[in-house]
């Protein structure tokens, strides 16, 4: 399975900061918001990546990320001129994509739980349709919402209702099987003139193979497309990381735990990192040195 991560659009609700600087770029505590995302596609066990940004931030993910070699991975990028709805990433990723099965991941969504690896990659092992999630919210104006009857089947999807029918908002985290190029490009844009991923999970709930996955209360989804909602993030990071010594997204350690890089390859990215906390928690994870 392949993995896309959309990191576009104008970020106009954290004007000023990204009148200058991509969204995604925004530091959550203490690395890349794009760290987070990337982290969830890692542990899925996907390692063929593209990222989706505008032509004007294309190169600085370029930078900070490079071809994904560093890391065990491959990533590649793609320009979107404008933002054209989610599921316009599978249009401007089709060739990317190449008729294989693929995932795709918001670049400002946050994902936290114990038993969330075992879960993503049963969801990158689907044989046929889609796999999305559930989570349990109380402001689901905000959201796209999924309706479930008494059995856990899905009766409905709806974007941002005016009336919800359930207490389950759809994250920003999506797998699809091999179709999902076909079926985005019989969409039709919706009234905000974009194609809305909502449409394209309908198409798989008529088809009969749209799987909800319901996260449990033992999960944090958090998005970060505000102020408020960057400084809960952070705030959330921070806590975990200072209480238990273990760090949230840390994709060197994921690269190193799930066998992409070596600990030689390891210890050279912590060099590199030396004077930080970050770059000390890398030679820990190494066993070179204990983490206070």
């Amino acid at each position: 399975m392949k993995g896309i991560i959309l990191a576009g659009g104008s970020g106009s609700r954290l004007y000023p900061i990204t009148l200058a600087l991509s969204k995604h770029l925004i530091p959550v505590y203490d690395k890349p918001m794009i760290y987070y995302p990337l982290s969830v596609l890692m542990l899925a066990g996907i390692r063929d990546l593209l990222v989706i940004s505008t032509p004007e931030h294309v190169p600085l993910y370029k930078k900070i990320l490079g071809d994904g070699a560093w890391l065990g991975l491959t990533i590649t990028y793609a320009e979107q001129e404008q933002p054209r709805g989610l599921a316009d990433a599978f249009l401007v990723g089709e060739e990317f994509i190449g008729g294989e099965k693929v995932a795709l991941v918001l670049g400002d969504n946050i994902f936290y739980g114990q038993g969330f690896s075992p879960i993503l990659q049963d969801a990158a092992s689907l044989k046929e349709g889609a796999v999305i999630f559930g989570y349990y919210v109380q402001n689901q104006k905000d959201f796209g919402i999924v309706e479930f009857d008494e059995n856990g089947s899905v009766l409905s999807l709806e974007e941002k209702p005016e009336n919800p029918k359930s207490h389950y908002a759809i994250p920003g985290l999506y797998f699809y099987d091999e179709r999902v190029v076909s079926v985005a490009k019989r969409l039709t844009p919706s009234a905000r003139g974009e194609l809305e991923i909502t449409d394209l999970n309908r198409e798989s709930l008529k088809m009969g193979t749209l799987q909800v996955r319901q996260l449990g209360r033992g999960f944090a989804w958090l998005d970060t497309g505000t102020y408020d909602g960057l400084t809960e993030a952070s705030n959330f990071v921070r806590a975990v990381q200072k209480r238990q010594g273990l760090y949230i997204a840390c994709i060197e350690e994921i690269a190193y735990h799930m066998g992409y890089i070596d600990q030689k390859q390891l210890v050279a990215i912590s060099k590199i990192l030396n004077n930080t906390e970050y770059g000390r928690y890398l030679r820990t994870v190494a066993g070179l040195e204990d983490h206070r």
